[in-house]
């Protein structure tokens, strides 16, 4: 059973932070002061007085040990609760740790604001914190994972702690998991996987492995195209052949092509069956593997036929993306820029650092990159909205890959096109001058293509776009970047003006 437990001084706002965070992730918040309280009938400043901080500690173990017996939660605890060796080896092998902390003044500030009675704060309380602070500093920096809340919104702080942990619970069209880290259990055993013959070579076994018996699988072909009516024809009828029901879990293991076949091909098998992503591309990762909208391809643009259609979980293990080659893991790290430049100007900053870097922190790049599109489609699973920002650089890029046969991979067309639409916003005074140059940079640096090839036809690229699906009646919706970490809706029914040189 894996625990959050939530730890640091008092006036950090583990009670606070704790509820939004239980919410989010779907589970039940524990406040172990609390239980304490109520298991001795009296509260701590009581116990602290009539029996000592002592008898409070062994108190405190004793009520640790008992709820870390219960189902997976948040649990909240006292400032001092890990103090004991004993108290921090047990919650280590029942959970994560995360400590709060922050500043001198912003933890005075709020523990004279509140009305709870801190025993050993008694009496001076600056005085009495930063002494105490002092004694316990060595203690609070043997914790990993940290988070400064000085300055952040609770619910901020509580979304900072889902991405250090890689842990998010998606609600807004069906309920499901989001997990980021290694993949060590499943348990599911009428499932049956469906992967591709590149896929199949390095992961096939690990995930049969981990389920626990010789699961059924189903190999297709590799590529963009075969992402089309007849793979999908052929996935029906060998879920027949294996003997799915409506009970079965179909695994979808491979990247953004895989992953949108099998859950197209699961929402409709038997009117929908239930699906669980396990992408091993980057760009699966951080934007395929989201957001429950699945589909195919037709001869005349990419996604023209599809469902929304999310998967009951989703399990991104970064180390399977240390079997890629290079060329894939720099096409994945467009939509990483892309994340960034929509609304996290630190994670762009991360991207200019260049793949040598990336390759070192890549569950650092799937976490930050998988929270910008969680957060948008949350607030607009069915795309009526700003979930739109997710195509800046898609629209052009979307084209651009179908005119090259799909000899660009995906994350190299968006590249394309998103430099192509930041010039054009440049040109219009949507954006400053220089954000293209910016965002062209950071691209190259990544060792992906800027430019749309001088032989592709433009009028061709232009055809293509007026197909694709996001067009309405009159003009065509584009994502335009403002500035880094800002994009701004626009209708452009010109579209020779978006990829035109001048």
């Amino acid at each position: 059973m894996t625990h959050i437990f939530l730890y640091g001084p008092s006036g950090t706002g583990k009670s606070t932070i704790g509820k939004i965070l239980a919410h989010n992730l779907g589970l039940s918040l524990i406040d172990l002061d609390h239980v304490i309280e109520t298991n001795a009938g009296m509260s701590i400043p009581q116990i602290m007085e009539q029996q000592g901080e002592a008898a409070f500690r062994n108190l405190e173990t004793s009520a640790l040990k008992a709820i870390t017996n219960e189902k997976e939660s948040v649990i909240a605890l006292g400032g001092g609760a890990l103090l004991r060796e004993e108290n921090c080896q047990f919650v280590e092998n029942n959970g994560r740790v995360i400590l709060l902390m922050a500043d001198l003044d912003t933890l005075c500030e709020r523990l004279n604001e509140s009305h709870n009675k801190r025993p050993l704060l008694a009496g001076n309380l600056r005085e009495k914190l930063s002494s105490m602070l002092a004694k316990r500093s060595e203690h609070y920096r043997s914790f990993p994972l940290q988070i400064h809340v000085d300055g952040r919104s609770a619910e901020d702080n509580a979304f900072q702690i889902q991405i250090a942990l890689g842990r998010f619970h998606l609600h807004a069209m069906g309920k499901y998991d989001v997990v980021v880290g290694e993949i060590t259990n499943l348990s599911y055993p009428n499932s049956i996987i469906v992967t591709d013959e590149n896929v199949a070579k390095f992961h096939l076994d690990k995930i049969k492995q981990v389920l626990g018996y010789d699961a059924k699988s189903i190999i297709l072909p590799a590529g963009e195209e075969y992402k089309n009516l007849e793979t999908i024809s052929s996935l029906w009828r060998s879920f027949l052949e294996n003997g799915l029901d409506r009970k079965s879990t179909v695994i979808a293991l491979g990247g953004g092509v895989i992953g949108d076949m099998t859950g197209f091909a699961a929402s409709t098998y038997m009117r929908g069956i239930n699906w669980i992503g396990i992408p091993t591309t980057l760009l699966s990762m951080v934007d395929a593997s989201l957001g429950g909208k699945t589909g195919i391809d037709l001869p005349e643009g990419k996604n023209l036929v599809g469902s929304f259609y999310p998967p009951k979980l989703v399990l991104a293990d970064p180390s399977l993306l240390f079997t890629l080659s290079e060329r894939e893991l720099c096409s994945g790290m467009a939509e990483v820029v892309k994340h960034g430049i929509i609304s996290d100007p630190g994670l762009f900053e991360l991207c200019t650092r260049g793949m040598e870097w990336v390759k070192e922190h890549l569950e650092e790049v799937v976490k930050r990159a998988m929270a910008v599109k969680i957060k948008v489609i949350e607030e607009d699973p069915y795309e009526k909205g700003f979930r739109a920002a997710l195509n800046l650089g898609h629209t052009v890029g979307h084209a651009v890959e179908l005119v090259s046969k799909f000899n660009l991979r995906h994350g190299e067309a968006i590249a394309i096109g998103m430099v192509a639409e930041a010039k054009y916003a440049e040109r219009i005074g949507v954006a400053g001058a220089g954000l293209s140059d910016a965002i062209a940079g950071t691209l190259s640096a990544l060792g992906l293509p800027i430019q749309i090839p001088d032989e592709m036809p433009r009028e061709e690229i232009i055809r293509a776009m007026r197909v694709d699906k996001k067009k309405n009646a009159k003009a065509i919706r584009f994502a335009l970047p403002v500035e880094i970490g800002r994009v701004e809706l626009v209708d452009v029914s010109d579209l020779e003006s978006v990829i035109s040189d001048e």
